[in-house]
């Protein structure tokens, strides 16, 4: 060979695209919560003690604005993990698999799966149908674990005498809302699926294939029942009720609803006493402190097992949820603190670790985000934007706004009879419920987050800025088509 040739080809060779090994391809540890609105000390709550959650946001990027598309366990999820929005899944409700009217829909681990990864679920990922065979198989490379049953389900586990319980809520069979007893994590659902996924971790730990293990954590989803020890974290006499417990100004009644997953008993209703919810506010905290100490538990593996610079890890909600605001208490509406959701990304060795970003994120934009961050392809037919622009630069935007819906009646069997459609823009929340057999806006709702974040008062009659009023309508046409208008 020439030099002259020699030459030729060392100029070509930055040109040649080589594919990785697949040891230097990026783990994902994807980790979700259920039920978890945004009271962590990263977001500013004054009393939450949650220092994993600190240590992972210094590691990278917090999204102050991060929605879900419904504030409903089935929904939200299906939409995550498959990219789509309710509306593309005909699915609204409780008992839908996403699989019912795409079969062969691709969700995020499965993309992940059919391009050489090693997928595994532990925990909550999906919907927690009521049967082990359910969930969605051809998601994982191995079959799921503590995935599935109810919430009421999760029963002290441990050998001996368990301690006198302490519950302060009518109880029947085999619901209850509260409960403190002095037992080991291991005693609980996330216990057990923190001590599973670091063993999966140390199992991943030598292996050439690149892993994808998603950590779904049932807490802090009623009942309120962390061990004794979390609860002690908070001093009693530090909790009061919601200021703004009243339904906001000038509210259509179709915004609401009746709380029944945490107020129905039986076929009655049960009235807060003012101890009760102290107690449910000191019990949701101490579920979320429960639920930091699982994360911690895995962060300190991913240490221990030197992941940490070759994993991405994401911490997301499915939802937010009410404890008093507005009269309301659990899920199921389009307000602020049902659709916000707290989200950290953390690539490795991230350009702009412990950040945060006031950029607009809807949780269908991880599908996309992580395939833009493994170098994988982009998958077809999803409809959330990739974030990787914002995790290198937490000034950018990829959306102007983000979209949450609901139906009424907020549990369904069949047909939504109206459905509520909202928008989150800076400025605003605007939100109209429509008839879903005619189309027709049967009320709406604007809350000015310039000066009313808690949303109380519904000025649709009177915006503030009409210019940003009407573009606010306009970003909400833009994914929900209003024909009549």
């Amino acid at each position: 060979m020439t030099i002259r040739v020699l030459a030729f080809l060392l100029c070509l060779t930055p040109l040649i695209s080589v594919p990785a090994s697949a040891t230097d391809r990026l783990n994902v540890l994807f980790i979700a919560a259920d039920d978890l609105r945004n009271d962590l000390s990263i977001y500013g709550h004054p009393l939450a003690k949650t220092p994993n959650f600190d240590r992972l946001a210094k590691r990278g990027v917090t999204f102050n604005r991060a929605y879900c598309q419904q504030a409903l366990c089935n929904p939200s999820r299906a939409s995550l993990m498959t990219g789509r929005r309710p509306d593309t899944l005909a699915l609204w409700n409780l008992t839908k698999h996403f699989r019912d009217a795409f079969p062969d829909i691709v969700t995020l681990p499965q993309h992940f799966k059919q391009n050489g990864y090693f997928t595994q679920n532990i925990g909550k990922i999906y919907h927690n149908w009521r049967t082990e065979t359910e969930g969605d198989p051809p998601s994982w490379s191995v079959p799921a674990k503590l995935h599935f049953n109810t919430h009421y389900a999760d029963r002290p586990q441990v050998d001996g005498d368990l301690p006198q319980n302490f519950a302060i809520f009518p109880r029947t069979e085999n619901r209850w809302r509260t409960e403190m007893l002095d037992v080991p994590d291991e005693a609980y659902f996330d216990g057990r699926i923190s001590k599973l996924a670091v063993e999966a971790l140390q199992q991943r730990a030598d292996s050439d294939q690149p892993f994808f293990l998603a950590v779904g954590f049932w807490k802090p989803h009623l009942p309120f029942n962390p061990p004794k020890k979390y609860w002690e974290l908070y001093d009693p006499a530090d909790f009061s009720p919601a200021k703004n417990d009243q339904p906001p100004e000038n509210c259509p009644p179709v915004a609401l609803h009746n709380s029944r997953e945490l107020l129905s008993e039986g076929a009655g209703r049960i009235d807060l006493k003012r101890e009760w919810n102290l107690e449910l506010l000191r019990g949701y905290l101490a579920g979320i402190s429960f639920l930091d100490a699982q994360v911690g538990k895995l962060l300190d593996e991913l240490d221990r097992q030197k992941l940490t610079d070759n994993t991405v890890v994401v911490f997301w909600s499915d939802h937010g949820f009410h404890l008093g605001e507005h009269g309301l208490w659990c899920k199921t509406s389009n307000f602020e603190l049902d659709a916000r959701v707290p989200l950290i990304i953390v690539p490795p060795n991230c350009e702009s670790a412990g950040r945060k970003t006031d950029s607009f994120a809807e949780l269908l934009d991880l599908y996309p985000t992580l395939s833009d961050l493994c170098d994988l392809p982009q998958p077809t037919g999803t409809e959330g934007t990739s974030l990787a622009p914002v995790l290198r630069d937490p000034k950018a935007s990829v959306k102007p706004a983000a979209w949450t819906q609901h139906p009424r009646p907020a549990y369904y069997k069949g047909k939504p009879e109206v459905m509520g459609v909202s928008v989150r823009t800076d400025l605003y929340r605007y939100t109209e419920w429509r008839e879903t057999a005619s189309g027709n806006v049967v009320a709406s709702e604007l809350y000015d987050h310039k000066i009313d974040p808690d949303e109380n008062h519904n000025v649709v009659n009177s915006p503030p800025d009409k210019a940003a009023f009407e573009s606010a309508r306009r970003l909400l046409d833009q994914t929900f088509p209003q024909k009549s208008r």
